[in-house]
């Protein structure tokens, strides 16, 4: 995968949401067919051959690669989504994020124990977020195969506190510089 071909498709956003915080828009990534599949191949290709139960996805651009990703490894998908926005019922994990705390929620039965699960996001910060879903998937007795991400901002903690687990992204921020 061309690094900065990708580099070059995200957005970024300075001060959203809030000021003083550099966005990483990966949208834009999505709205290129060659790129998109490119990216979900790459990011299945490790998995192949291995059995997955679950591909877990992160509201809300996380659910975008969950979906493609399971469909490749001929996996189901579980969400995790803000607390209040699941119908049925729920676990919960609250975290603080870079800009304030948060509560995330998954169905209390989405993950059954023993299923082999892979986590899904856009983008590794502070690492807060995938904690909690860490947290929420180990709390139904999954087993979690793989952490992936597009993108690793290097210069926050996040890959330090992920350190127990298997990470993979495409490309890695090092600054909040916009080129």
């Amino acid at each position: 995968m061309d690094r900065a071909y990708l580099d070059q498709k995200i957005r970024k956003v300075p001060d959203f949401p809030k000021k003083g915080i550099l966005f990483y828009d990966v949208t834009t990534l999505f709205e290129d067919a060659a790129l998109f599949k490119e990216m979900i191949d790459e990011m299945c290709q490790k998995y192949e051959g291995q059995e997955i139960d679950k591909v877990v996805g992160i509201d809300a651009r996380g659910f975008l690669l969950a979906s493609t990703m399971a469909y490749k490894l001929n996996a189901g998908v579980s969400i995790v989504r803000k607390k209040g926005k699941l119908p049925y019922k729920t676990k919960q994990a609250s975290y603080e994020k870079e800009y304030g705390p948060d509560t995330i929620e998954m169905h209390e039965d989405t993950i059954k124990p023993g299923e082999k699960v892979i986590i899904v996001d856009d983008l590794l910060a502070t690492g807060g977020t995938m904690l909690a879903t860490i947290d929420l998937v180990k709390q139904m007795g999954g087993e979690i195969l793989g952490i992936d991400f597009i993108i690793n901002l290097s210069f926050l903690p996040g890959m330090e506190k992920l350190k127990d687990y298997p990470v993979s992204y495409l490309i890695d921020y090092d600054n909040e510089e916009v080129k």
